[in-house]
Formats: structure tokens, C-alpha cells, sequence
């Protein structure tokens, strides 16, 4: 299997030089040139199979210059009980005979990244000795929360690597920052930016597409690489957990194979929804994907008109890991849809970059509506729906996932549609106490990693033991940047 570039189909590479790159050098994403194919015998194989074994056979059908046994050895490092505190790593929990959630956060971070950063650190080095990589990878990484310490944790003393994270400042949770700032590793390093997440994010494109950066950094011995989900290393982990949902669904005796399954997911950089499309598009029977954005509803617009308009007002809201106004993976279904039309996709991101804003063709208009809904929940709302959830269900769930919570059921109340849905929950509640406890009614007591121990007080959910770990931990990194300095940082990091 080939990788080539959404702005360059001329672009042919292995799977570990794409897992190695991150990012094609034109600035496009890479993509896989063929999307495997998925039967009924082959889900039903894997639906009394572990984790680990569903793992390492759905990503060796696009990995091909990696072994399955190879890939099983890294699913059992990745989801091994020291990481994660549950066997069934990413398990599906029933809430009424319609509505199922996927909980994505039981890994060491408590974030559904660790779904895949647990995996790409293993990908990436086993990539550096098939490619015969003598430098050191610099992973660079934009997170908005999430991403910037799920990374930091995979990476973390990874022999021939070293990690720099840029996080938005004042624009993640005190549980989220701290995480960052107390990482422990000699190989990383952390920066705070002045400005949002898209501020990060369009800092590291910038920086990896400048060609004298990265000869300056050839010279000293490092290459460039990233654990964005702009890496294909990164999404691949992710398509798992989506047919691994379906065949516990089947395993539970809650559906049937052939029946379809609706996926809500929040959704900030899109690449979370984008490997449920790839699922979709593999052949795994899913209905509706239904897309849910907090206040920063460019999403939303986009899929209900066919334009993309990141010209608009940053919010900052209570579901920081989705306060994202350019999603960077959207490329990757804009790529999909339009045929694989490298150029038409170019022009779409060149005029993002320079106008801030595109209209797809009619065609892709028409794919979208068939295949995605999206909605967007407020402030208010989100709290509603947190409080709802503890009240009716007895489950406490975080600020990203209420705002699926809501959206799914706006989607049901606008069509109708009673198909089997299962809503995805990206992160712990307590990430996010103090929003969560003001949900439920109750007045935050304390700041930061404090509120750990009245959440739990309040709710007798267990704190995840990471978590709660952080309290009494050092700050190790105190940088601050603008964001036109980040490439500073990058070079003053790899002297």
C-alpha cells in the first residue's frame, strides 16, 4: 500500500515513510490510495477477539510494510493494563435500548488520544528502521488539550525522538495544562502560545513547510515529523475503535451484522470523525455520521452549506479540545469526495489561506448531506446536558461529550431516525471539574487539580489514577511565546 499527498497524487511513499514524514512536504496530508475492503467474515472474526488482536488485523490491511504479528506486539505495549484501566480498552457502554456511548478516555491521559499516541510512538520508531533513519525525529505538535499530553506520553524518552508541544495559553483546562507542564522525559519540551489553537496549528504547518528550517535542522542531525492527526499514524489507531464498537454491539446481542450504526462524534480537527468515515467507507455498516461542534460551529455551516468560512469569532468555551476554527483533516475527506482530485483540493486550501474561506462543488455538497449531519451546542446547553445525563443515567459525563449528547438528540428530534446510535466520549469528567461540577449544581471550592477530590466527593466516580497523581507534582516548563516566534523555540529546543 502507497501513500500519496491530497495536493500531489504524483506523491507515491510507504507506510513508514508516510507514519516517519507526518506531513507531505507540499503541505498536503497523506492518504492511503486505496481504501480496503471489510466483509461480514471478517468482522465476525474479530468479534470474540481482544482489543489488541481487533488492533493489529484492521490496521495491517493498510500498513502492508508491517507485519501483523508486528502490530499485535505493539497493540498488546499500547493497550496493555499498565496504560489502560479497563481490558476492554475502549468499551461500549449501554445507556437506553437505542443509545450506546464509546468511552475513548481510559488510557493514561484520560483523553481519547491515547487511543492512538499510545500506538504512534511504536509505529514511528519502527518506521525509523525500515527507513534507515540515522537523524533524530523532532515530533512537533499543536494540541488544543489533549493531543500535547497524550503525545509528551508516548514519546517520553522514545529512544532518537524528541517532542516540542505549542498549547493555546488561557486556552485549555488547569487539569489539561498541568498534565503538560509537570511531563516528565528528557526528550520534551513545552510552549505556550499567545493566541488560540488555530494560532498553534497554523505555527507548525509553517514551520514544516519552511525549507530553510528544515536544512538547518538536516545539518544538526534532526528530521521533522509530527503526532497531529495530520499523520496518517495517527488516524489509522482511530478507525479501530469504530469497528471495534460495532462488534461489541453484535457481541452484546444489541445488533445484528448488516444493521446500521450512527456515530455522534465532537469534533474539533474533524479527525476523529474522519476515521469513522473511513470505517464507513471500508465497508462497516454505519448510517448517519452526525458531527457536533461547541459554539465554534464552522462545521456545522460547512457541512449544512458547503462552504467553509473560518472568518468569524473565536469562542472560548468549556470544551477547549474542540475550540478549533481550522480543521485540519477535513482535507482528507475533501480529497475522498472529490475523486481524489488533487487540484481541485490544492485550490480549495489555497484560497482557505488566503481568503479564509471555500465553496465545494456541487458534487461534494451532495456527498456531504448523504453522508453527515452536523449541529452545534452552546454554553448553556452543554451544562443542561451534563446535569441531565447525571440526573436520568447516573452517568457523569465531560464537556465534549454533552455537547454530542445534545447534538445527537437534536438530530433525532429534526428527522426521526431511530437507528441504533452510539455517541463518542473523548475525555474523562475530570478533566474538566470545575465545569462539570457547576453543571451538576455544585460551586467549584478550590482552582486546578484541587477540584479533583470534590468531584469525586460529589459523584463517587473514581478519579483516574494519572490524575490524580498530579497533585503535588512540580511544573517543570514555564515558555511562553508569541506566535510568530514558534520557529525560534523549535531551533533554541534542537540546538
Amino acid at each position: 500500500m502507497k501513500y500519496y499527498s491530497t495536493r500531489d497524487t504524483s506523491v507515491r511513499i510507504s507506510a513508514a515513510e508516510a507514519v516517519k514524514m507526518g506531513l507531505s512536504r507540499d503541505g498536503g496530508l497523506l492518504t492511503p490510495e486505496a481504501i480496503p475492503q471489510i466483509d461480514e467474515a471478517f468482522i465476525n472474526s474479530l468479534v470474540d477477539a481482544r482489543y489488541q488482536e481487533r488492533t493489529a488485523k484492521v490496521m495491517a490491511l493498510y500498513l502492508t510494510d508491517y507485519s501483523e504479528e508486528e502490530l499485535l506486539a505493539f497493540a498488546e505495549n499500547a493497550y496493555g493494563p499498565d496504560k489502560f484501566d479497563t481490558s476492554a480498552v475502549a468499551p461500549v457502554r449501554k445507556v437506553d435500548e437505542t443509545t450506546h456511548c464509546l468511552e475513548l478516555w481510559h488510557g493514561p491521559t484520560s483523553a481519547f488520544k491515547d487511543m492512538a499516541l499510545q500506538m504512534l510512538p511504536q509505529l514511528l520508531s519502527a518506521a525509523l528502521r525500515k527507513t534507515g533513519e540515522d537523524k533524530t525525529v523532532c515530533i512537533l505538535v499543536a494540541t488544543s488539550g489533549d493531543t500535547g499530553k497524550a503525545a509528551m506520553e508516548g514519546f517520553a524518552d522514545v529512544p532518537q525522538t524528541k517532542i516540542m508541544v505549542f498549547y493555546p495559553k488561557d486556552g485549555v483546562s488547569a487539569v489539561q495544562e498541568a498534565q503538560m507542564v509537570t511531563q516528565e522525559g528528557e526528550n520534551v519540551g513545552v510552549c505556550a502560545v499567545v493566541g488560540n489553537f488555530d494560532d498553534a496549528q497554523s505555527g507548525v504547518k509553517r514551520i514544516f513547510s519552511d525549507v530553510e528550517i528544515r536544512k538547518t535542522l538536516l545539518d544538526r542531525g534532526y528530521v521533522l515529523s509530527s503526532a497531529n492527526s495530520i499523520n496518517w499514524g495517527r488516524i489509522l489507531p482511530q478507525v479501530v475503535y469504530y469497528i471495534s464498537a460495532y462488534c461489541d454491539l453484535m457481541k452484546s446481542g444489541d445488533i445484528t451484522y448488516g444493521q446500521k450504526v450512527n456515530f455522534c462524534v465532537p469534533t474539533g480537527n474533524f479527525g476523529d470523525i474522519l476515521a469513522a468515515y473511513y470505517a464507513k467507507r471500508m465497508g462497516l455498516p454505519v448510517g448517519k455520521l452526525i458531527c457536533a461542534s461547541n459554539c465554534n460551529d464552522v462545521l456545522t455551516d460547512f457541512l449544512r452549506k458547503g462552504v467553509y468560512d473560518r472568518n468569524r469569532t473565536f469562542h472560548t468555551t468549556m470544551s477547549p479540545s474542540m475550540d478549533i476554527l481550522i480543521s485540519s483533516n477535513l482535507e482528507r475527506l475533501l480529497f475522498d469526495l472529490s475523486g481524489e482530485n488533487d487540484v481541485e483540493v490544492k485550490g480549495y486550501m489555497d484560497q482557505l489561506s488566503k481568503e479564509g474561506c471555500y465553496e465545494v462543488s456541487d458534487a461534494i455538497k451532495a456527498a456531504l448531506k448523504e453522508r453527515y449531519w452536523g449541529g452545534y451546542c452552546g454554553e448553556e446547553d452543554t451544562a443542561k446536558t451534563i446535569a441531565a445525563y447525571n440526573t436520568k443515567y447516573g452517568y457523569l459525563i465531560d464537556t465534549h461529550t454533552a455537547v454530542a449528547v445534545n447534538v445527537m438528540e437534536q438530530y433525532r428530534a429534526e428527522t426521526g431516525d431511530e437507528t441504533t446510535t452510539v455517541f463518542v466520549s473523548t475525555a474523562s469528567p475530570y478533566k474538566f471539574c470545575n465545569h462539570v461540577l457547576s453543571a451538576i449544581g455544585e460551586e467549584p471550592k478550590a482552582d486546578g487539580v484541587e477540584l479533583l477530590d470534590q468531584l469525586h466527593e460529589v459523584s463517587g466516580v473514581t478519579v483516574p489514577r494519572r490524575l490524580a497523581a498530579l497533585k503535588g507534582k512540580n511544573r517543570r516548563f514555564d515558555l511562553t511565546a508569541e506566535k510568530q516566534d514558534m520557529e525560534k523555540v523549535v531551533l533554541d529546543f534542537l540546538k
